[in-house]
């Protein structure tokens, strides 16, 4: 939207604005605002500065007419905008401790899941050597999430920055895993029956070790033949766990069934309805939407918003209706990792969702006149701010993209007792 170079004295409560000032010279959230009383156009005033930038279209007023902007309003006084001054100062400084602690939250959280990371790859790496540590490992793990997982009524899902090279199969396990068992604790198990689901998904994809990488990686659409090799993931799956000997029957039948749909167009066996197992079901969902999000074909890859509109509106028919339901409600509307627009014009990323309102999630907001590393994060309000659209990563200006930092790896994790 455009905006127009004006003088501060023809401002009034209404307009919208941009501060021509760094973000730490002034008092107020942001540098980009509405202004919403007197005693604010008498802060901006104090600022010493000579003019703002306004937005026609984002304000509800216009600005004073240059010939009535000469007089200050009488009513006011130097000392009610001193106060008013002090006070934002005071909000202000609350917000920035306030996201000292959210970040040295998401800090830790991204220590745990890279922690989580590192054990699956050392479950995968003892899997045919030291068969029964592994499996031992792989229950810890498990039960270290679902404790955390169960620590607290709400769960903040958090989109995980992490810098670690594993490889995909090690992050697309424990993406899974998470997101089966917040699904299982959003439908009421227990504990117990939550780690089940835990280490269905976190070998879920074992056989694709027999797959050539070639195939894995391929990204271009795979021949019909290629395909077919791959389907046998799920067969060599199951013959790696009984090969093993200690996983549980259980988690066996995810790995042999995670790709049977609820119409009968799965694979291997082609189930129907209620010939899935249940746990499957839920392992299922998740597993799709994953899959969706980072799909070896770029042309096939998609954006968590478009991933979970795409299941939503085209594969309702696959999936169990209430996991899918579980999925979007924990996911948000705005899954962490999408990029909005604002109804302030601004720019920002979805870092993790508000469980209350889903339409209202946490923003890292895109702000130049802020350093990167104190980026603005703010919870949507609907009657003051609100998500216009969504944005293609691809469509960002480069200053806007390396600022925000969108992941190529969309992974997720959710705060416990360590965090």
């Amino acid at each position: 939207m455009a905006s127009i170079k004006m003088s501060v004295s023809r401002l009034q409560p209404g307009l919208h604005i941009r501060l021509p000032v760094r973000w730490s010279d002034h008092p107020f959230l942001f540098n980009t605002f509405k202004i919403k009383s007197d005693e604010q156009v008498r802060v901006i005033k104090q600022l010493g500065i000579k003019y703002v930038y306004v937005t026609p279209e984002l304000s509800d007023t216009i600005p004073l007419p240059a010939e009535e902007s000469i007089s200050e309003p009488s009513h006011l006084s130097t000392n009610e905008a001193s106060d008013e001054a002090e006070k934002l100062w005071a909000e202000k400084q609350e917000r920035i401790e306030t996201l000292s602690k959210y970040r040295r939250r998401v800090s830790q959280c991204e220590k745990e899941f890279d922690r989580s990371l590192a054990r699956i790859r050392s479950i995968m790496a003892k899997l045919r050597s030291r068969p029964e540590l592994a499996i031992q490992e792989s229950e810890s793990l498990v039960e270290d999430i679902v404790d955390s997982l169960l620590s607290e009524d709400e769960v903040t899902l958090h989109l995980m920055g992490s810098k670690s090279e594993f490889e995909d199969l090690y992050f697309h396990c424990l993406n899974v895993s998470v997101l089966s068992m917040m699904i299982a604790k959003a439908k009421g198990f227990s504990g117990e029956k939550i780690k089940d689901v835990g280490m269905g998904a976190l070998f879920h994809d074992i056989g694709k070790v027999k797959i050539p990488s070639v195939i894995l990686r391929k990204t271009t659409p795979l021949s019909e033949p290629e395909y077919n090799y791959l389907k046998l993931h799920t067969k060599y799956g199951a013959d790696i766990a009984r090969a093993i000997g200690t996983l549980p029957d259980d988690v066996i039948t995810v790995i042999e069934q995670h790709h049977e749909l609820l119409d009968g167009s799965g694979y291997p066996l082609g189930l129907k309805g209620d010939e899935i197992d249940s746990v499957t079901q839920i392992i299922s969902v998740a597993n799709a939407f994953d899959g969706l999000c980072h799909h070896q074909n770029p042309s096939e890859k998609k954006i968590p918003y478009s991933a979970l509109s795409y299941l939503y509106k085209h594969s309702k028919h696959l999936y169990n209706a209430e996991n899918l339901n579980m999925l979007i409600k924990y996911m948000g509307v705005y899954p962490p990792g999408t990029i909005v627009k604002l109804s302030n014009d601004m720019v920002g990323l979805v870092i993790s969702i508000n469980s209350g309102s889903l339409l209202c999630p946490n923003v890292l907001l895109y702000d130049p006149s802020v350093p990167k590393l104190q980026a603005p994060i703010i919870t949507l309000a609907p009657k003051e701010l609100t998500i216009e659209s969504v944005i293609h990563p691809e469509k960002l200006p480069e200053e806007i993209r390396e600022y925000l930092n969108p992941r190529a790896r969309i992974s997720y994790y959710f705060e416990g007792n360590a965090t």
